[in-house]
């Protein structure tokens, strides 16, 4: 079995997922590829992970590392899992003009990510690399299966499924922490929890959540509405309390999803409800910090190990490899499987995962509220596919235009300045759009 990691300078999430693998002793005699355009961040990655398969795995897995483009093909040749975790653009300079730019306009954003104008630039600069990798994939490991973890994961997944031949599935981190997070915000025990989750990445529902066949919502809605202290969730507590469900992503994220939070004209919502403008850059900041003092902890420590963590990778290649069935939420095309939502869209729901592969659950109709709110978010998404694989400005616009924060904020004719400008910041970091 072969294993490709694109973007494997970012080492301590290759440490999570690559780790996990060294750690499952049924998959861990393998060959690990690691690719990345940064060659002492892809330096520091070997080295890291090359130490943790001498300590838990005896060595047993065969590592090598390629570096920049001219090499990924090399990387990719033959393998069975592509795991995709790059940041095209990276920290300076394009987060940064995703925040300072719109702020000249009066638009303020907390992450910028997944949704929003920041949103929107960062997959129209990352889809032509991943779609340079899919042509890569289709030749030389047509039948892999690349696990994408990079955001915008709606964006990145939804184009890479409808416009490649490359067996693609999304992956996030909020469905399997979502009802613990929720329980715990409002005092309640987490154990022997069944609940079923569905919707789009980011904003999915926590559609039902139970006990021994007890409904815990209704207790869950008292205890969250006689909260008297202020906390980080209380955006998500009052999404929860107006269209009646808990929805999986951070107070910090859906703050910006919709467009009842960040408002110039009032700036008390932004005190009430504890959000944290501009969070992503300062994150990116203290993440930097963070790894100067990690570097040496992780690329020089010859006793360093790892315990398997929560990622979805390691157990995906297990039940596909082993045919050990095992359940995930995957980002997936829709096809009707949310029968409220459009068939393009790339949904979040439930998954069975073993040797055929990835089986996408059904789940019918959502709430009509939460697909309604569902569909504010995909309409931008999908013209921001339609907007890089036509190369037609255009369609930029029409993102913009229909994404919800930013068109209740701006008007039409600053939308469209604002896109210009980002385009001419983000200068060859995108291609040409006419």
């Amino acid at each position: 079995m072969k294993i490709t990691f694109i973007g494997a300078g970012s080492t301590v999430f290759a440490k999570n997922v690559l780790g996990d693998v060294l750690a499952t002793g049924s998959i861990s005699d393998t060959e690990i590829a690691l690719y990345d355009i940064d060659a002492q961040r892809l330096d520091e990655s070997y080295k890291m992970l090359t130490n943790i398969n001498a300590n838990i795995n005896a060595g047993r897995a065969r590592i090598e590392k390629y570096v920049g483009v001219e090499q990924r093909r090399a990387a990719l040749n033959k393998a069975d899992f592509v795991i995709n975790a790059i940041q095209v653009g990276g920290y300076k300079p394009s987060t940064l003009i995703d925040f300072e730019i719109p702020k000249k306009f009066g638009l303020r954003q907390t992450i910028a990510d997944t949704l929003g104008i920041g949103g929107l630039f960062r997959a129209l600069r990352t889809l032509p690399v991943m779609f340079d990798v899919a042509r890569d994939m289709e030749e030389v490991c047509p039948n892999a299966w690349l696990l994408n973890y990079t955001n915008p994961m709606a964006s990145l997944t939804g184009a890479m499924l409808q416009h490649t031949g490359v067996k693609t599935v999304g992956l996030c981190h909020s469905v399997q922490v979502c009802a613990e997070t929720l329980l715990k915000s409002v005092d309640m025990p987490t154990d022997n929890v069944v609940f079923n989750i569905a919707g789009i990445n980011h904003m999915a529902w926590l559609l039902d959540i139970r006990r021994n066949g007890e409904d815990l919502y209704p207790e869950i809605r008292r205890r969250s509405r006689v909260l008297n202290t202020r906390h980080d969730d209380m955006v998500r507590h009052e999404i929860m309390h107006q269209f009646g469900y808990y929805v999986t992503e951070s107070s910090e994220h859906n703050a910006e999803y919709m467009p009842y939070w960040i408002k110039r004209h009032y700036p008390e919502l932004i005190e009430r409800f504890n959000i944290p403008l501009d969070e992503y850059p300062r994150r990116c900041v203290e993440q930097i910090d963070r790894w100067h003092m990690q570097r040496e902890q992780l690329t020089n420590n010859e006793n360093l190990t790892h315990t398997r963590s929560l990622e979805y990778a390691s157990y995906i290649i297990e039940s596909m490899m082993l045919d050990k069935p095992y359940k995930i939420g995957g980002n997936v095309l829709n096809n009707g499987l949310i029968t409220n939502l459009p068939r393009e869209a790339c949904v979040e729901v439930p998954c069975l995962v073993d040797a055929q592969g990835i089986t996408p659950c059904y789940v019918g109709d959502l709430p009509p509220q939460c697909a309604a709110l569902n569909r504010t978010n995909i309409n931008t998404q999908l013209l921001t596919i339609e907007a890089a694989v036509t190369r037609k400005k255009e369609h930029i616009y029409h993102a913009a235009l229909l994404d919800p924060h930013t068109s209740a904020e701006l008007s039409i004719d600053d939308t469209v300045r604002l896109c210009d400008e980002l385009i001419a910041a983000h200068g060859d970091w995108l291609p040409s759009y006419s």
